[in-house]
């Protein structure tokens, strides 16, 4: 069986080590190469040892050397990383995965322009079942279109540091679309002191940040009455890993173009 040859970006960090754990479980996909940051403490070690399970593999920090010969580059780094790796990406053919967030709609173009010669799968949280969450938004939000008041809260660890988180966002994006807004009309990022009464026209955000919480997200929809709240809670980055790898799995058989995971789960 011809494995497939991955790239993971950001080794080092807590979702890195989740990819490699993950590379190396899996039966089809092997570890092409790891890399970090140039002042990684963690440059020249093993990539497995820091998850537990030593491959031979060391950790570098020339992407260009270490894309040569793969089939996917997997990023869940920074913006300005990650934009860096979609050039060298390009130029060396190579597919990428990227779960970077805080991705600006000016970066955004630049992964749009990458991906006219390379497939791209782009998503804010590539776990199955926050994608499967997205699609229930979609459809509540048709059927919740009048009277209800909407809310998403999220909740995570306190390294994080974008907020709101990507997730969040996109549920956003899911609803007001649906509805027919546009989301950088009507957000409202938090609220303080006399705010005034809500109007019902606003999606409100409210952002958590403490301990060591993967993930949560809930979109709440109040209405006279009743209300319905759509949750997502991960408790292991495992989750997101394994939706990279699939995503990673899909570029192999679909041509360049700019996908996100609902093209990758078939839920379009």
């Amino acid at each position: 069986m011809t494995k497939l040859k991955v790239v993971i970006a950001g080794s080092s960090g807590r979702m890195g080590q989740a990819l490699i754990t993950a590379v190396l479980q899996s039966p089809d996909t092997q570890l092409h190469a790891a890399l970090d940051r140039a002042d990684s403490r963690y440059l020249n070690k093993d990539a497995g040892e820091l998850c537990g399970t030593p491959c031979g593999v060391l950790i570098g920090h020339d992407v260009a050397a270490a894309v040569k010969g793969g089939d996917v580059l997997i990023d869940f780094t920074r913006p300005e990383g990650t934009l860096n790796h979609v050039k060298i990406c390009r130029a060396n053919r190579v597919n990428m995965v990227v779960g970077t967030t805080g991705i600006s709609a000016a970066q955004k173009e630049e992964l749009v322009s990458a991906a006219k010669d390379i497939g791209i799968v782009f998503a804010p949280n590539m776990s199955v079942g926050v994608n499967l969450t997205f699609k229930l938004l979609e459809i509540a939000a048709r059927v919740l279109n009048e009277g209800y008041d909407i809310e998403i809260i999220e909740a995570h660890h306190k390294h994080k540091v974008d907020a709101p988180s990507g997730t969040a966002i996109r549920m956003g994006e899911v609803i007001a679309t649906t509805l027919g807004r546009n989301l950088s009309e009507c957000a409202v990022y938090g609220r303080e002191g006399v705010s005034g009464e809500r109007s019902s026209a606003t999606i409100g955000f409210a952002t958590i940040r403490g301990g060591d919480i993967v993930g949560d997200h809930t979109a709440l929809f109040a209405g006279t009455g009743e209300r319905v709240e759509i949750t997502h809670k991960a408790s292991s980055r495992a989750t997101f890993a394994q939706g990279a790898l699939r995503a990673a799995r899909f570029l192999v058989t679909n041509k360049p173009k700019l996908y996100d995971m609902m093209d990758v789960l078939g839920l379009r």
